[in-house]
């Protein structure tokens, strides 16, 4: 996943904090509160119809959580790629094991 990889490096050159692992994972749940927010307005205010200018501010939104999650994984010693990956073998053992609905880590 050669675009997780550029991102990544182009991302890490922007971090600009002292408190590894702590301000990320502060960051990532303030940013993925503001996309909740967002989605909440919409609606609340316009009875769940999302404009074209609703979706282009949930997904600033969206890349704002990227980032801290680049920086999360980057300060655990992961790659983005690696965490990616990880998420998608994760998600066809489920789907191969008819596992994908349900709760819990270990299904």
């Amino acid at each position: 996943m050669k675009v997780f990889n550029e991102y990544s490096e182009m991302a890490n050159s922007t971090a600009l904090y002292l408190d590894k692992i702590i301000y990320p994972t502060l960051g990532l749940c303030g940013e993925a509160g503001e996309v909740a927010e967002k989605v909440k307005k919409v609606l609340r205010d316009s009875k769940g119809v999302f404009t074209e200018e609703k979706k282009e501010e949930i997904k600033k939104e969206l890349g704002d959580v990227l980032w801290y999650i680049n920086a999360l994984s980057t300060d655990l010693g992961f790659t983005l790629e690696e965490v990616a990956t990880l998420n998608i073998e994760k998600l066809f053992k489920r789907k191969s094991e008819n596992k994908i609905q349900g709760s819990g880590d270990n299904r």
